[in-house]
This record gives structure tokens, C-alpha cells and sequence, in this order.
């Protein structure tokens, strides 16, 4: 693996020596051509050779698998769809919305079955998930979503008032919680590698460093590769939070992006006065969000705070020194304790947004090609669930799955450059002006 990309994020640096599959080579025929090794596309190709074992279906990843989103985000496996129930309501309506968290409990319940029947080794705890309030305005945005979601009748949800939170992960800002135990947490480099074990022991072929250059649509799809080429009857385009590369996407999603600071494994000393002893993933309700969690060794990796956004086709904004600072701040003024952590990796990712900041699957031009983008960094279970989905898409399957609303809704475009970068602005400055409002008597480094 290159040492570039190895760098890219702290679970492909512990993930060790990793030998990709080669380039694609010479002309190559095949049934069904996904774009894109990540979480979407290996379960896309894994889930049509379940139902279609002769199928002959190819996976072309640009870079090595892991590379993308799937190897650099925080793992959680979890069932936000978009960016909060109240947004999806005001844009969607409820019974739209009331569907998506139906969807994205199926994703997650999807993913735990998909460790337990695979023997998938990915560091997988099934922890749950607290989502908490660190202000008393987000103390009532929370519960605020909670009752939208119990009146429309979904349930599962508690909330926990601050002593019962505390009991658990000992914050002095947590002020209360909506508690869910419906939430999984992975080590993501790990588990899309395994995710590639399971699609190619099911026949799938897997280019690795096999950027696809330009796609004609001929009587087949003929798909240019640095070394090669690719005539395929079907396409699905798994390009996520790299679409707007592709001329047929360009304008329904922009890269958005997040990053991380990890520390060294904590010591029982300085967990103590902690707790965590159930291990749970947590956010708190800022629109920016804070999302942290233990890995397998006990670190406490932290994300969110702020994004970056790139311009055009720039996908190189993972690093932010100003958010890593802050990220790290946060962790100190969320938990006193660790005062004295080091902290010992820094990294970002993109994440896939959409105008309308909710995701989206559908077709390009006619039903041979399919995409999948917009996960709003929500994306680990509804990656892996959305490939089952573009599989029965492409079979021409009529399932409750094809039905959902999001398959071929139509998309708002974002403006083209130079405007989208200053709209994308504006939403950021949005938002950070909503959380410093809601924040306005907090301490802030």
C-alpha cells in the first residue's frame, strides 16, 4: 500500500500491511460494472452475486480499498438518516420521515447480521448510542426530535435525565440524552476490507488503483481505465462523496469535510472518572456535530466541530489544523480528566451532501445505471444496506427496498462553481452561527 494513503486516516495506519488486488488490465467483459470499492459498492457486488451467482460482476476502485470514506469515518453504525428527524419532517414530511428511520433500522440490524452470519472481523460491538444535550436549548432540539418520532410511532427511544447519562459516561455538560440501544461501532478500514473478503469469495473481481477516466454509453457501457477497459451491460455508480467528478452526478451532492483526533489508549486511571463502561457511541445536537467513541483499545476518538469545503474538484481538505486544535480542546472540556491525554493522530474525510441534505439512490439516464450518494455523514449502515438496494435495482426486482421514497427522487442540483462553493459557505456560516447561539454561555477555546 502507498504510504500516502496509508496516512489517510488512524484505522488504515493500525490496519498494518495491506496488499491490494491489482489494476485492470486489457479489455474485460461483464455483466454489471460498480464504480467505487467502499462500503456501497462491495455490498452492491456482494448482494448481486447472493441472488445471481453467475452473474459477472466487477468492482473498480480508484485508489485501494479503504482509501474513501469507508476507511476514515468514525464507524458508527447507527440509524440518523440525514441530519436530524426535524429536518427530514420539515423538508419531507412524516411519513417520509417515519420511512427513512424504518430504512436505516433495517441498515443497522443489516450489518450486525452481516458480521455474525460472515465472521466478519472488524472490532464490532453492538454498544448503542447516546445522543446528548450539552446545552439546555439542545436538551429541547432532542427532545424536540424524540417526540416526532414517538408520535409518528417509532419506538426504542428513551430519554435519560443527566443523573442517569452521568451514570453511565460522566460528563459535567451532559444535561440529558436520548438513548438507543439500535447502534453498532466498527473499525471502518477493517470492516470494508472484510466487506471486499466476503464480495470476492461470493465471485466478485476487484480492481484496486483502477481509476475509471471516461464512460460511453454505447449499445454497453464502455468504461476507459488507465490500462484497459470495460465493456458491462449495467453500471453502479458508488462514488459517494466523489461524484460530482463524474460528469452524469456532478451537480447532486458536494465533498464535505470532517475530521478526527484519536489519543493513546486511556489507562484505567483516567477512565475512572468516566465510567463508559458500556462502551457507547456518542453525539451531542449541535448542527456541527461532536460524535466520539472507545476504540477496541480504549482511545477516545473525536470528530466533527467544524467542515471544510473544497472548490470544484478538490479533494485534498482533510487536514484543518484549527478544527484538530478545537477538536481536541472539546475533548478536554467534555471529559476534565483527560487534561493531561495525548492525543496521537489527526485526520478528515469527506461525507456526501446533497442541497436538501438527505441521501438519494436513482438512475442515470435509463435503468442499465444506478448511483447512490448522500449519506450527510451518516453513511456506514446506510452504505452497506443501499447496496442491497442498488442490487435489487439492478435486477429489476420490485421490493419494499426499491419503493423506499429516496430511489429515484429528484435531487435539487447545487449551483456550479463558482456559486456553489459561496452557497456552501453560507450553509456552513449558517450553522455555525445556530450552534454559537445555542452555545453562547459555554466556555469555548
Amino acid at each position: 500500500m502507498g504510504e500516502m494513503d496509508n496516512e489517510k486516516s488512524y484505522w488504515l495506519k493500525a490496519y498494518g500491511s495491506y496488499e491490494p488486488d491489482p489494476p485492470l488490465e486489457g479489455e474485460v467483459q461483464t455483466d454489471v460494472a460498480v464504480i467505487g470499492g467502499g462500503f456501497t459498492g462491495l455490498s452492491a457486488a456482494h448482494n448481486l452475486l447472493l441472488d445471481e451467482p453467475s452473474m459477472r460482476v466487477l468492482v473498480l476502485e480508484s485508489k485501494e480499498v479503504g482509501y474513501g470514506a469507508s476507511g476514515r469515518n468514525g464507524g458508527f453504525s447507527m440509524t440518523l438518516f440525514g441530519l436530524e428527524p426535524a429536518v427530514t419532517k420539515m423538508l419531507f414530511g412524516q411519513q417520509r420521515t417515519v420511512e427513512a428511520h424504518r430504512y436505516m433500522e433495517q441498515a443497522v440490524d443489516y450489518v450486525q447480521e452481516l458480521v455474525e452470519k460472515y465472521s466478519i472481523d472488524s472490532d464490532y460491538e453492538h454498544t448503542g448510542f447516546l445522543r446528548v444535550g450539552t446545552t439546555p436549548g439542545y436538551v429541547k432540539r432532542i427532545q424536540h426530535d424524540m417526540e416526532l418520532l414517538t408520535e409518528m410511532g417509532i419506538t426504542g427511544l428513551e430519554w435519560w435525565e443527566a443523573d442517569r447519562v452521568r451514570e453511565q459516561v460522566d460528563s459535567p455538560m451532559f444535561l440529558g440524552a436520548w438513548w438507543e440501544p439500535r447502534c453498532g461501532l466498527l473499525d471502518p478500514a477493517k470492516h470494508v476490507r472484510e466487506l471486499k473478503r466476503i464480495a470476492k469469495e461470493a465471485g466478485a473481481l476487484v480492481y484496486e488503483d483502477t481509476p475509471v477516466l471516461e464512460i460511453k454509453r454505447e449499445e454497453r457501457f464502455n468504461l476507459s481505465t488507465p490500462h484497459g477497459k470495460v465493456l458491462a451491460d449495467r453500471i453502479i455508480f458508488a462514488t459517494n462523496a466523489w461524484s460530482h467528478l463524474i460528469p452524469q452526478l456532478r451537480r447532486k451532492q458536494i465533498p464535505v469535510f470532517t475530521h478526527m483526533v484519536v489519543t493513546e489508549p486511556l489507562s484505567e486511571a483516567q477512565l475512572a472518572p468516566i465510567g463508559w463502561q458500556n462502551r457507547q457511541g456518542i453525539e451531542d445536537a449541535r448542527n456541527l456535530v461532536h460524535y466520539f467513541r472507545l476504540t477496541v483499545d480504549n482511545r477516545l476518538a473525536m470528530g466533527g466541530r467544524d467542515v471544510s469545503i473544497a472548490f470544484g474538484g478538490d479533494m485534498e481538505r482533510d487536514l484543518n489544523e484549527r478544527t484538530f486544535d478545537l477538536l481536541e480542546k472539546d475533548v478536554m472540556q467534555i471529559f476534565p480528566s483527560l487534561k493531561d491525554v495525548r492525543f496521537v493522530d489527526r485526520w478528515g474525510g469527506p461525507v456526501s451532501v446533497p442541497v436538501d441534505m438527505a441521501p438519494a439512490i436513482g438512475f442515470v439516464g435509463d435503468r442499465r445505471a444506478v448511483y447512490s450518494l448522500g449519506c450527510v455523514g451518516h453513511g456506514v449502515s446506510m452504505a452497506q444496506f443501499n447496496g442491497r438496494t442498488l442490487a435489487d435495482l439492478i435486477l429489476e426486482k420490485d421490493t419494499d427496498l426499491t419503493r423506499v421514497w429516496f430511489v429515484g427522487r429528484r435531487t435539487v442540483p447545487w449551483p456550479p462553481e463558482p456559486f456553489r462553493f459561496v452557497v456552501s459557505q453560507a450553509i456552513r456560516g449558517y450553522l455555525r452561527v445556530e450552534d454559537a447561539i445555542y452555545e453562547r454561555k459555554l466556555p469555548r477555546g
